[in-house]
């Protein structure tokens, strides 16, 4: 990672209409380049064309808690996710590692009634983070691909669900109120998960600029082979964000459990996918070293409202899902453009 320095002013600094014009275009053109702000805007349009078509889709009590509810468990995924593509990996068995503990949570209230629901809540968290070792240890130290590891460690955990779990539903008479109370309450008529979920990106994103290890994340994900020169531990950074990522995934089981009341075997189906198309689409490179998590949350939130929006607007569902993958096939095609761009401009830069 490397940071751009402006060459010394000969002259002072600039003053004048024409300087502070030439300041608000150059604002507004970072604005304009901001992926994070484009994902944005076009999650606003996505907002008001189906308000327009049925205004209950976001004036209605039922409608904006919905906005705000629905993306939540996919936000933390994505945030989890985005620590992995970050580093040039990528996680694919966060679907079932939501399973995995999102069950654990609805037995531990069945087979240990006394725990509070703090340490239940633990417990999963706990439980997501082991999960991400396996994966982390395995990426990292044995040096296999992540799609590879972490496809199978897809179908072990999801097996490992089925040969648990079974037939067996967990339903909301076998967890205590105020635990689902935690999936329906709101304050301020914010949801509470909403919340839960919003606190978490804020904790990535402060972690990922200001701690050491977070900034590393991305020198990582930029030239592994120069991090490595540079002297950093690239084993134990890669490992860190796959942990991170399984406790994430952890959380995601556990405020699944309260949210829907009821946990089978089939919790997390292709979320995963979700997760990593999030990503892409809110700015965070597939081959790594650039993104942000604020893009990531926002990715969930545009998918997420596109799932529930285009049935409004009268799509039918094979264009649905095509316009899903159009937004992840064109993100990645923008960020190669924006890569060899940049590339170019370097050349350009030594050459002079």
């Amino acid at each position: 990672m490397s940071a751009t320095l402006a060459p010394p002013s000969t002259g002072g600094a600039p003053s004048g209409p024409g300087a502070s014009g030439g300041r608000v275009r150059a604002a507004l053109g970072h604005t304009l380049r901001s992926r994070e702000i484009a994902v944005a805007v076009v999650l606003l349009l996505v907002v008001a064309a189906a308000t327009v078509r049925n205004d209950s889709f976001l004036l209605s009590g039922d409608g904006w808690r919905d906005l705000l509810l629905t993306p939540s468990i996919l936000l933390l995924l994505a945030a989890g996710q985005m620590l992995v593509i970050v580093t040039r990996s990528v996680d694919l068995s966060v679907g079932s590692t939501m399973a995995l503990t999102a069950y654990l949570t609805g037995r531990l209230f069945i087979d240990q009634p006394s725990l509070p629901i703090p340490v239940v809540v633990l417990a999963g968290v706990a439980m997501g983070a082991l999960l991400g070792v396996v994966n982390g240890v395995l990426v990292a130290y044995a040096g296999v691909p992540a799609l590879v590891i972490t496809l199978g460690t897809m179908y072990v955990y999801r097996g490992a669900m089925l040969s648990w779990a079974g037939s067996d539903r967990i339903t909301a008479d076998q967890m205590p109120k105020d635990f689902l109370s935690l999936g329906t309450s709101s304050v301020l008529g914010i949801p509470v998960l909403t919340i839960v979920a919003l606190l978490v990106v804020a904790a990535v994103g402060y972690y990922l600029h200001t701690a050491r290890s977070g900034r590393e994340l991305y020198a990582i994900g930029s030239d592994p082979d120069a991090a490595r020169l540079y002297g950093l531990k690239v084993p134990t950074r890669v490992l860190t964000a796959f942990v991170l990522c399984g406790a994430l995934a952890g959380l995601a089981g556990v405020l699944h459990a309260a949210r829907y009341g009821s946990v089978s075997s089939s919790v997390g189906n292709g979320i995963e996918l979700q997760a990593v198309g999030a990503a892409v689409i809110g700015g965070v490179a597939i081959f790594g070293g650039s993104g942000t998590v604020w893009g990531a949350a926002i990715g969930a939130v545009l998918l997420v409202t596109i799932n529930r929006a285009l049935p409004i607007l009268g799509i039918p569902e094979f264009w649905q899902r095509a316009v899903v993958g159009a937004l992840i096939l064109g993100a990645v095609v923008l960020d190669r453009l924006l890569a060899a761009r940049r590339a170019r401009r370097l050349d350009e830069e030594r050459e002079d």
